[in-house]
């Protein structure tokens, strides 16, 4: 295990995972020990949001453009590590991929490499890939790769759905589950298989603490991979609902996109962002736990927990 010098740095620290790794390096909890956080932010609303958090946890707080290597560099100073948590699903005329994933990536590659830093962990997406024929995937394939080459050591963790309050896929998944008839794309056929938000945090802790991972990227996910429609009845019973389900062609959704991306500057759902969302995911994540050192939630469990708080958010 490291011997922690300095803070972790945290890009997204107001993001619904962002929250949830402040408050877990702010306490004594193995493999890694209490250590001080700097949360990393894009705007004085974002920090507004996080205030009491960090006053609750001792957290420092700065606002900071990704994509400015010598401002991130700054924030670095005297720093341990870096997690960068940041990404975006879907891409709008403001908010491209290559700026908010390759030139962010690269800006934080050169200040970890400037400032020193021990370590860089990124989450990245199940299917990133550089040729990926989805413009999303292929992008977040690119950024692994700039965060693989610096000469900072770097681990990337590819995760899928994740379940836990604040995030908008469990939000979704709790409308779904409630809604009592469903319309899902494709009847609901596409693989999933989620994780629960505690155990992407528990992977990040375990991946600034070991010593033996560097320049690795894993493929982490939950135990089961089941058909969204399973996942959505899972939900439901869980809840306590009872649902029925329609179908609806993925062609016409598709269409649907397209127009949207021509006809509005901020698409509800783009082609690219379907793409990942239709995406199937069925690994053996078992390297990756083992590699980390980690076990998961079971599924039933995860959604207990993560959709509960979603509900109460709704």
């Amino acid at each position: 295990m490291s011997d922690p010098k300095g803070p972790i740095l945290v890009t997204g620290a107001n993001g619904q995972l962002g929250r949830r790794l402040i408050r877990r390096l702010s306490r004594e909890a193995p493999p890694r020990p209490r250590q001080a956080v700097r949360a990393l932010v894009r705007s004085q609303r974002a920090a507004r949001s996080i205030e009491a958090l960090c006053r609750e946890t001792g957290a420092d707080l700065a606002i900071v453009d990704y994509a400015d290597a010598a401002a991130l560099t700054r924030a670095a100073a005297g720093g341990d590590a870096i997690v960068h948590l940041v990404g975006i699903l879907k891409e709008t005329s403001v908010n491209r991929y290559v700026d908010a994933h390759e030139r962010a990536s690269e800006a934080i590659a050169a200040a970890a490499d400037a400032a020193g830093l021990r370590r860089i962990v990124a989450l990245s997406i199940l299917g990133s890939h550089p040729e990926a024929g989805n413009a999303c995937l292929a992008s977040k394939g690119r950024t692994e790769e700039i965060l693989l080459l610096a000469k900072t050591p770097a681990v990337v963790i590819r995760v899928p759905m994740v379940i836990g309050s604040g995030d908008p896929a469990s939000q979704a998944l709790v409308r779904q589950a409630t809604a009592g008839r469903t319309t899902l794309v494709r009847g609901g056929a596409t693989r999933e298989q989620p994780i629960a938000a505690d155990d992407v945090v528990e992977a990040i802790a375990a991946a600034l603490a070991r010593s033996d991972l560097d320049d690795v990227a894993l493929d982490l996910a939950g135990p089961e991979s089941l058909s969204h429609r399973e996942l959505v009845a899972r939900a439901a019973a869980v809840l306590g609902r009872e649902v029925s389900f329609r179908s609806v062609p993925l062609a016409l959704v598709r269409a649907f996109a397209f127009f949207a991306e021509t006809l509005l500057s901020e698409p509800p759902l783009t082609r690219a962002m379907l793409g990942v969302l239709e995406h199937d995911d069925d690994i053996d994540p078992t390297p990756a736990c083992r590699a980390l050192g980690i076990a998961l939630t079971p599924l039933d469990e995860a959604l207990r927990r993560g959709l509960a708080e979603a509900e109460a958010e709704a």
